[in-house]
This record gives structure tokens, C-alpha cells and sequence, in this order.
């Protein structure tokens, strides 16, 4: 199971007020911004389905919206994947009170313009009670209700204002970012108005989630997160990091033996695994390292953390120049991706430990081009180029890249190496 990034409920405010300003860009969070606004530029399109399509884009937003509110009540860190609701009827009537609030104030504006701040001011002191009730029920008329209303104000005492001055602050933003893309291409606005949107209405009911979770006990909350840590055994590696971290003050090496069997899973986490290469290096334990920078990588690759695993490998490749990640599948990935990141060198040492290990795999003549290009665009060493694709192009003559491989050399022996 991937490791679940928590929150404490005990976390000031303040600091997560500040931690939250990234969360609408993290992960799933960056993901549905982007989407969201892109699907804005939808409202260019002729009346009627510009108008259905800016509808359901509504929905879209406050039910993603509503499920991190809920994502973040349960003590997660990171935003929800998108897809996942918790409660799919909460976005909906999300969507449903904040454009009647819009609505009213509309109406009121155009034709009794006396009862345009008073009507704001009530929706800006109910709307966090309204959302809130309705992200955890889903039940419309139990949110429109003042008994609900006074239950939640009642539950966060003056805190309660916290939520209110950032649905006001929000609301102003909103039309902030309106006014100013006014003046664009609507080409352009109409994105970057949606991003400016989904935004802030993540952040605010992400912020509301957060006042939720650390007051969780008066909601007869529990969350999730913290049922999910324990299960998955995260609490046990946190104990079993402050217990190595107190052996090895004194020994190291049964520090290290106290870790070893964790070691073992591809679950461990990154500070147990860092943890156990400290103290190997502390001792001087090469070949420990060695090994264990086998099972990390694999680990990591299995999580899809490829440029861990990448510096991974180029620590071990500096212990043991002849050192190659024991899963082919695994080296031939990280010696593309160290060429795609521009470390030819590194690219160059996984593709020949690939070869020296597996000259007969499926994928050695991919990885041998690879290498090959590398020598002759990237390290001018064309006559080794020439030399490795002569013997490649030899050994699979009926391979998919034979031609590739034959055409390459030619152009090779077309051009020396510089003097």
C-alpha cells in the first residue's frame, strides 16, 4: 500500500492555512484545475449548449470541491484522486445553493439594489454552515435549515467567523479575476478565469475541511486517515524509526540489524530506507549498500518513483562502477530516463551494464542503439558508436531496429571522429 501523507489535527491553523495555498496545485488537485479550466473555453459554444456546458462544469467543480472538504476532514494531506466522491450529491447541491445565492444577488441588483449587501452578508455568515452540512449529508433541506445553521456556528464558536471572512475574501477574488480578464481574448480569459475559479474554490473548502478535522471530536468525526495509518502499519514505522534512531546513538550495528527485515518489503517507507543507508555508510558497509540499493530500486520503480531510483542507481554505480539494477525492465527504464534528463554519462553506464548482463534480452538492441546515440551525438565517440552497432546489427539481423541500427552506422563511418 502507497504511504498516506496525514495531517495532524493538532496543526495550527495558521500553518495550515499557509501549507494550504499549495494543496488546489498538488497531485489530483493540479490535475482537475488544469482540466476544469481548459474545459471553460466550452461556454464560446452557441447558447444553449454553452450554457449546459458552464452548468455542468459548475457541478464538476463544487463536487470535487466538496469531496477534498471531505478528503481533508479525515486528516489526508493531499488532494483526492479525481473520480473519487464521497459523497456525489454534495457537489450537486453545492452547485444548487451557491447559484440561487447568485441568483438572488443578481435579481436584487437589477431591481431592488437596497437589498444587494444585506443579502451578501447573509450568505456570506450561512453559505460555510450551508457547505458544510451539505459536503458531509448531502441533504439539501437539512442544509437550508436554521437549526443546522446554529449547530454548526455552535460548534466552532467564534472560529466560525474564520470560514466566513474567507467566503467573502474568495468571493472577492473571484471577481477580481473576472473583472481582470475582461479586458483579454475571451480565448484566454475564459481559461485563466477557470483556473483563478476552481482555485479558489478547492482552497476554500479544503481551508473549511481543515477546521472540520481539527475540531473533529465535536462532529463525531473520526477520520479515516488515521484508521488507514494504522492498518497500513505507518504508525509501527515511525516507532520503529525513533527506536533505531536511539540504538544507534550507541550501536550502529544493531541499529542496523533491528531494520533489516523491513527492509525487505516494498512498503517501507523512504526514512526507513534512508535510515538504513546512513548507518550502512557510517560502517562502511559497501556490499550492504549495494544490496540494498537492489531492493530500493525495485521498490521505487514498483511506485513509479523513477528519478528517486534514478539517484539511486548513481549512488551505487559510484560504489561499484560495474553496478546495474538486477530487473532489466528496470535498467533499460532508468537509462532512458537518465538520457531524457541529459545525464549521457550516467545513460551510457546503465546501457552497457544492461549489455554486459543481457546480450541476448529482447531489449538489448534497443538499449545498444541507445547507448550508441549517446557516444556518437552526445560524447563524440562516433568509432565506438560505429564499432558497438556493427556487433548489434550482427547478433539480430531480423530485429525490428536491424535497419535503424545499419543506417546509423553508415552515417557514422560518413563522419570520423573530430581530431
Amino acid at each position: 500500500m502507497p504511504r498516506i501523507a496525514t495531517v495532524s489535527p493538532d496543526t495550527p491553523f495558521a500553518e495550515r492555512f499557509v501549507a494550504g495555498l499549495g494543496y488546489p496545485v498538488r497531485g489530483a488537485g493540479l490535475a482537475s484545475c488544469v482540466v476544469l479550466a481548459l474545459l471553460h473555453c466550452l461556454a464560446i459554444l452557441p447558447a444553449f449548449m454553452g450554457i449546459f456546458a458552464s452548468f455542468a462544469l459548475w457541478a464538476a467543480t463544487w463536487r470535487y470541491a466538496a469531496t477534498c472538504l471531505l478528503h481533508t476532514a479525515n486528516g489526508y494531506a493531499d488532494p483526492p484522486d479525481v473520480g473519487v466522491e464521497e459523497n456525489p450529491a454534495a457537489g450537486n447541491g453545492l452547485m444548487a445553493i451557491h447559484l440561487f445565492a447568485m441568483a438572488l444577488c443578481l435579481l436584487s441588483a437589477l431591481f431592488y439594489p437596497p437589498a444587494l449587501w444585506p443579502l451578501m452578508v447573509l450568505f456570506a455568515v450561512m453559505l460555510p454552515a450551508i457547505d458544510m452540512s451539505l459536503a458531509f449529508d448531502g441533504n439539501l433541506e437539512l442544509a437550508m435549515s436554521p437549526v443546522t445553521w446554529w449547530d454548526v456556528i455552535g460548534r466552532f464558536g467564534a472560529a466560525y467567523l474564520i470560514p466566513v471572512g474567507l467566503n467573502l475574501l474568495t468571493g472577492a477574488l473571484i471577481v477580481a479575476a473576472s473583472v481582470a480578464t475582461a479586458y483579454l481574448p475571451r480565448v484566454f480569459a475564459l481559461p485563466l478565469f477557470g483556473f483563478a475559479y476552481t482555485y479558489l474554490i478547492i482552497l476554500n473548502l479544503h481551508l473549511m475541511g481543515a477546521m472540520i478535522h481539527q475540531r473533529h471530536e465535536s462532529f463525531g468525526l473520526e477520520p479515516e486517515a488515521e484508521e488507514l495509518v494504522r492498518e497500513s502499519g505507518q504508525d509501527a514505522d515511525t516507532q520503529l524509526l525513533d527506536q533505531v534512531q536511539a540504538v544507534a546513538a550507541t550501536d550502529r550495528r544493531a541499529a542496523i540489524a533491528l531494520l533489516v527485515a523491513r527492509m525487505q518489503d516494498r512498503s517501507a517507507p523512504a526514512s526507513l530506507h534512508q535510515a538504513y543507508r546512513d548507518l550502512l555508510r557510517q560502517e562502511g558497509l559497501r556490499d550492504g549498500l549495494l544490496e540494498h540499493g537492489q531492493i530500493w530500486i525495485a521498490a521505487l520503480m514498483a511506485n513509479g518513483e523513477s528519478r528517486r531510483a534514478l539517484g539511486l542507481a548513481q549512488d551505487c554505480l559510484e560504489l561499484d562502477a560495474g553496478f546495474v539494477p538486477d530487473d532489466p525492465g528496470n535498467a533499460a527504464a532508468l537509462a532512458e530516463q537518465a538520457a531524457r534528463a541529459g545525464m549521457s554519462r550516467l545513460a551510457l553506464k546503465l546501457c552497457r551494464g544492461f549489455l554486459t548482463r543481457w546480450p541476448r534480452s529482447p531489449e538489448a538492441p534497443r538499449v545498444g542503439l541507445l547507448a550508441a546515440r549517446l557516444l556518437s551525438q552526445e560524447l563524440g565517440q562516433r568509432t565506438e558508436a560505429g564499432v558497438l552497432l556493427g556487433r548489434l546489427a550482427a547478433a539480430w539481423p531480423q530485429h525490428p531496429l536491424h535497419e535503424e541500427m545499419v543506417t546509423l552506422a553508415q552515417q557514422l563511418q560518413q563522419r570520423p571522429d573530430p581530431a
